[in-house]
């Protein structure tokens, strides 16, 4: 008997709340179910946060269902107010539209969409030409505003002043429920545990309007042990890009996860077998460091391939199990005019993109969290000298993680 995928996403920690729990088990017990998610195009990127969704995507597909990843090319013109403190910057549809094609280059390394397997379609296409009036006509009466204002969404933005433009996310998203419905017999919403009010508004309208079954599933957001958001690093979110988190950058944050998040990632972000990773929940002490390979590895390998995981994990052995330094780290030029000028170590660190300023890297100094060739440089005027290069090369480090190269040229 095939296995509902209801199942492994409950297994592996995946499932939060569920409009209909028993329909949606019996629902999922047949392949051939066509479920959306939806993704605001706010940057030209999607996160580590974003990942977890397309796992989800992923899972149910090998189970037979059909996913429809919907880009918010409408939506993303106003801005879910969900999880926000402050109104979200406006974006041109220019903007917006390149955000969404790179989305679907990104997606398509975790979901099939060959032969009709899987859809990628975007809310712009119907919401950008609604007739207002017609619109709050048709949609307006099946929402209460009394029953919004109690929504989470919304609360936490009353604070401070919610406008009318975002109090209208929840018709948006709940219309984009209705209008995949009607076209592509779209019957259940997926999405992170924050889309609770927004989900339950699109399955009530449908069945309001068509008296027709509906439902909504959300799953957890990817929280670490103390129930902070995950995906986040000193130089900001963790991209699935590599041209906005390196590859390498990317091995290493899952690579430095703590011990207390490290099995929970597995089960979310990669495709091990519970059975393998159950054993890995045995490991204690140092041991666990194991753990955390294989998962950086693993989501690696999902996000940039087999052959650029094993680049990044080589690298990392070579740095930070070997000599401190690997042919493939990040490396940046020095010339010898610079060298001749007499170029400080904290003009070189920020040239390598190590700090972002000449004062970090002063006060860095000053901790004694700046390292040339392992020697702790505490002097923040230090002046790089030819014989801090052996065979044109330099190595410098900030605190235990960080290793770059400096190569004279």
């Amino acid at each position: 008997m095939t296995k509902n995928v209801f199942d492994t996403l409950e297994e592996r920690g995946y499932i939060s709340q569920a409009t209909h729990r028993d329909e949606i088990y019996e629902l999922l017990s047949k392949p051939g179910v066509s479920f959306y998610i939806g993704f605001d195009p706010t940057a030209d990127s999607l996160h580590v946060g974003h990942f977890v969704q397309m796992m989800v995507m992923s899972h149910m597909q090998k189970a037979g269902h059909r996913p429809i990843a919907l880009m918010g090319g409408g939506t993303g013109m106003i801005g879910d107010p969900s999880g926000r403190s402050d109104m979200r910057q406006m974006m041109t549809i220019e903007t917006i539209d390149h955000n969404v094609e790179c989305f679907k280059k990104q997606m398509g390394k975790v979901v099939d969409f060959s032969d009709g397997k899987a859809l990628i379609v975007n809310n712009g296409d119907w919401l950008r030409n609604l007739n207002f009036l017609e619109f709050m006509r048709d949609i307006g009466p099946h929402f209460s505003v009394n029953r919004m204002l109690t929504a989470e969404c919304y609360k936490q933005r009353l604070e401070k002043g919610l406008t009318f433009l975002e109090f209208t996310y929840m018709l948006m998203q709940s219309y984009d429920f209705y209008y995949l419905h009607k076209t592509y017999d779209c019957c259940l919403e997926l999405g992170g545990d924050d889309q609770w009010s927004n989900i339950i508004g699109g399955v009530e309208l449908i069945r309001r309007k068509d008296q027709a079954p509906a439902y909504g599933l959300t799953f957890t957001l990817l929280t670490n042990s103390e129930g902070k958001k995950m995906g986040k690093t000193g130089k900001g979110a963790v991209w699935l890009d590599p041209n906005k988190t390196s590859p390498f950058e990317f091995y290493q944050y899952w690579r430095n996860v703590d011990d207390a998040d490290v099995i929970r990632c597995m089960k979310l972000l990669t495709f091990l077998e519970l059975d393998e990773i159950n054993e890995y929940a045995k490991l204690t002490d140092s041991a666990i460091n194991e753990a955390k390979k294989r998962l950086a590895f693993e989501v690696t390998k999902i996000v940039h391939g087999e052959e650029v995981a094993l680049e990044v994990k080589k690298q990392a052995e070579d740095i930070f199990e070997n000599s401190g330094k690997s042919e493939n780290m990040s490396t940046t030029e020095i010339t010898s005019d610079e060298l001749s000028s007499g170029i400080q170590l904290a003009d070189a660190l920020v040239k390598a993109g190590i700090v972002k300023s000449k004062g970090e890297a002063k006060r860095l100094m000053a901790q004694k969290g700046i390292y040339l060739n392992d020697a702790v440089i505490e002097d923040p005027f230090y002046t790089l000298k030819s014989e801090d290069f052996t065979d044109s090369e330099a190595i410098v480090r900030k605190g235990k993680k960080v290793f770059h190269r400096l190569m004279l040229k």
